[in-house]
């Protein structure tokens, strides 16, 4: 029997509360389902790593808890580098799948086409947890679609793990939806690689791009209109279930513009018109809406690229003249000047420190 911890009476359940804006940082205990026995596996300590990311070992796999999201970002992290186990994401992703989501992967699992499961799973992925959110992405008449993970926090905790898992429990999830001949066409990830870059396309099954703009990955689009073994009466129950647990979004006219910038930076820059024309607002009007939300264009411009630069710089080995031509910035000058004034160094120093502090 595993110790109960003081932070027990913290844990937030559904048969407690209803999710609020207030909890958009959360994800279900399901999340680090078989964490504890791959740690144990390992020969690692899981109790003293849950214990430092202020986790309860009572709510690690139980769907019904909620856990904190950096928690569960910094635990998988702090679990690579203590065992050793740079693939430590893939590792547990391959020992999770759709049982994860509870009633979604019920309604994806009812659903008449895969595209139809996907679009559940999209629909209604706040209830498995509201700091996360997935999209399908195909293009009228394309041959590719694409599927994209990401993180709702603007300024995230470093995640490389958590995204390794996702991608990896993904993929399987596919493979129970469409088939066990699934495979995507490539793979996509933010960071730089945290093991041979072979192990990654074994793991996947297909070629790995590194410091891509999204996580994600590309597969035949054709994958969509697959039918399924669809129970239609299921599936109508469980979507009216979900109807009434789904968490509001928070969604505001600064986090709209955030997204559409953090985009566009790679293409050479925001515009304001740009972004007003896809958010379908004059840009004066876009303006004022900013103004009420106590920030402009210009600012959130700034912000982004500050998080962008801070996250290449500590996850990536990027070039520091193709890493400001990804911000969007005309220079490697630019880049070191923006540095100096939003962290007191250049941009070569940060890196340096950062790699300092991880081989601690």
């Amino acid at each position: 029997m595993r110790p109960s911890h003081p932070w027990t009476a913290g844990v937030l359940t559904v048969s407690d509360t209803f999710l609020t804006l207030d909890d958009m940082s959360l994800i279900r205990g399901t999340a680090l389902q078989g964490f504890i026995e791959l740690v144990d596996e390992l020969g690692g300590d899981a109790d003293e790593l849950l214990e430092r990311a202020h986790l309860d070992p009572g709510s690690i796999g139980d769907h019904d808890s909620f856990l904190p999201y950096r928690s569960v970002a910094a635990v998988l992290e702090y679990a690579a580098r203590d065992t050793g186990a740079g693939d430590f994401g893939r590792r547990l992703g391959a020992r999770q799948g759709l049982e994860i989501l509870g009633p979604l992967g019920v309604a994806a699992r009812t659903a008449p086409t895969v595209g139809a499961a996907l679009a559940a799973i999209e629909q209604y992925m706040a209830i498995y947890s509201p700091a996360l959110a997935v999209g399908i992405r195909a293009q009228p008449g394309g041959f590719v679609a694409t599927f994209e993970w990401r993180i709702m926090d603007d300024r995230p905790p470093v995640h490389r793990q958590a995204a390794e898992l996702a991608l990896g429990v993904s993929c399987r999830v596919f493979r129970l939806l469409a088939g066990e001949d699934f495979l995507p066409t490539s793979v996509q990830l933010r960071h730089q690689a945290l093991t041979e870059v072979a192990d990654y396309g074994r793991y996947f099954g297909c070629p790995v791009e590194f410091s891509a703009p999204s996580y994600g990955f590309r597969f035949p689009v054709s994958v969509l209109a697959r039918p399924m073994e669809a129970d239609s009466a299921v599936h109508s129950v469980v979507h009216d279930y979900l109807d009434t647990i789904v968490v509001p979004t928070a969604t505001t006219t600064a986090d709209a513009v955030v997204r559409l910038i953090r985009r566009m930076l790679p293409t050479g820059g925001p515009d304001l018109t740009l972004v007003a024309e896809q958010l379908a607002q004059h840009p004066r009007t876009l303006q004022r809406r900013l103004a009420a939300q106590g920030t402009t264009f210009a600012e959130l411009v700034d912000q982004v690229r500050r998080d962008e630069a801070e996250r290449l710089l500590r996850d990536t080995d990027m070039p520091l003249a193709q890493l400001a031509g990804v911000l969007g910035l005309s220079e490697q000058s630019a880049l070191t000047r923006a540095c100096r004034r939003w962290f007191g160094a250049a941009p070569s120093q940060l890196r340096r420190a950062t790699l300092d502090t991880q081989s601690i």
